[in-house]
């Protein structure tokens, strides 16, 4: 009497491999749920920052920062964060310090974002440009 392969390897081996089990699976599922949620929760913070960020780079080239007082500066940030639409961010967090025809702008700020429940997350953004006068 022959036997066949599959006849021989489930005699051999009895436990065949079947995979991941329920509970590998769930817990897979949610791990990669919980970072996916993080992530679509977090972005939009690191988003404004990028913009906030490309704003304080074009002050440079467009407008003469060591002429401008901080309150001009303040309001031409607001005027540019309403047209880029970052709601998130406020003009009082810019500073201004002027060295004679140097002007050190700072950017501090921090957002706070709900992850889930009672947990939050706290992101912390400083930037500091150094703008020289025409």
């Amino acid at each position: 009497m022959k036997r066949t392969c599959s006849e021989i390897n489930t005699k051999r081996f009895p436990h065949r491999q079947a995979g991941a089990s329920t509970l590998v699976m769930l817990v897979m599922v949610l791990f990669f749920g919980g970072l996916l949620m993080m992530a679509v929760r977090l972005a939009p913070a690191y988003v404004d920052n990028l913009t906030v960020q490309e704003l304080m780079e074009r002050l440079d080239e467009n407008e003469n920062p060591v002429a401008m007082t901080p309150v001009q500066l303040r309001n031409w940030v607001k005027k540019q964060l309403q047209v880029n639409n970052v709601d998130s961010f406020d003009a009082s967090y810019v500073t201004m310090e002027k060295r004679g025809d140097v002007a050190l702008v700072t950017v501090e700020y921090e957002v706070r974002t709900d992850l889930f429940f009672n947990v939050d997350a706290v992101i912390q953004f400083r930037h500091e440009y150094e703008m020289r006068g025409e």
